[in-house]
């Protein structure tokens, strides 16, 4: 009889896990790109795992919905932009920001070399390209006077992300959006090179790219500040091991493996954050007071009340 109750006792302890893995749902700002290789790397090289976190890595049918499933709780956590998160808090939405992925501006300016456009004095009467009104509108105001220049100096046109396509067509002269690492090099590619003009070296304070965000009621549980240690520490093995983490990425998604994105991957893994857990709040509050005086916010809030650093 005691043999028989070891041997079920042993049963059941090999039947039982032992220990269930934290679960975590993250939402992607867009389909599966370059800006998103840290992500794959905590995730694929088992840095989550190895703190006890399932991250699921999703990309969103529709790129402006993640923050506001997040707001809902029906996602953990959303990668999106920190001008966008300000504009979510003015509407109401109770994100706080945990994390940052990217930690420059990938924004720009561009026109192509060799046309008239040499300067930022030289847009005026010239057609300027844009995806998104808003803060692109704002970061063009601010770049504009840098040269001299106003809005109603030249002429606005939607082109729906094709940004690439408008410029190599003539359809504008300039456009605003263009990413330094994705729209510059598929210009080059397509045998043009970009003149391009950064927002923080013409008015527009410093900014983060690209965030993380999470449901206030959530984010100070203990998955969080797992989260931030697995994320630093693929961060700083995608520094130390490009090709491997290029390689990861085209097996996470074959339709990475081209030379497009293969150079783009190059120019981002400079400009993730090292330390993504930090918060820098001067930083944040001067950024907050430019988008108040463009319009954008009525108040600047309290970086404590929507910046938290996970515990």
């Amino acid at each position: 009889m005691k043999r028989l109750a070891s041997l079920a006792l042993a049963s059941l302890l090999l039947a039982t896990p032992a220990a269930a893995a934290d679960k975590m749902t993250v939402l992607l700002d867009w389909f599966v790109n370059p800006d998103h290789a840290t992500l794959f790397v905590a995730r694929d090289k088992g840095f989550f795992a190895a703190r006890g976190l399932e991250v699921e890595l999703v990309a969103p049918a529709d790129p402006s919905a993640p923050p506001r499933l997040v707001a809902a709780k029906q996602a953990d956590v959303a990668v999106t932009y920190q001008p966008e998160h300000l504009l979510a808090l003015k509407e109401g939405m109770p994100l706080v920001r945990f994390a940052t992925l990217i930690e420059t501006p990938l924004n720009s300016v561009m026109a192509l070399e060799g046309g008239s456009v040499k300067s930022l004095a030289d847009l005026k009467g010239k057609k300027i390209g844009y995806s998104v009104s808003g803060f692109e509108d704002a970061v063009l105001g601010a770049m504009l006077e840098k040269g001299g220049l106003k809005l109603s100096d030249v002429t606005l046109v939607n082109v729906n992300f094709a940004l690439t396509a408008a410029l190599l067509t003539n359809q504008v002269d300039a456009v605003v959006g263009g990413y330094r690492n994705f729209e510059a090099t598929e210009l080059e590619l397509a045998g043009k090179k970009a003149v391009a003009f950064f927002p923080e070296e013409n008015g527009v304070p410093p900014y983060d790219e690209l965030i993380l965000v999470a449901h206030r009621d959530a984010v100070k549980d203990a998955r969080f500040a797992k989260f931030n240690a697995a994320l630093e520490e693929a961060t700083l093995w995608a520094t130390n091991h490009p090709a491997e983490t290029r390689a990861l990425m085209e097996k996470a998604d074959p339709k990475l493996a081209d030379e497009l994105n293969r150079r783009a991957l190059t120019d981002t893994l400079p400009r993730f954050a090292k330390r993504p857990g930090a918060i820098d709040t001067v930083r944040a509050e001067r950024f907050a007071a430019f988008l108040k005086a463009r319009g954008l916010i009525d108040t600047i809030p309290s970086p404590e009340s929507y910046m938290i650093e996970p515990k």
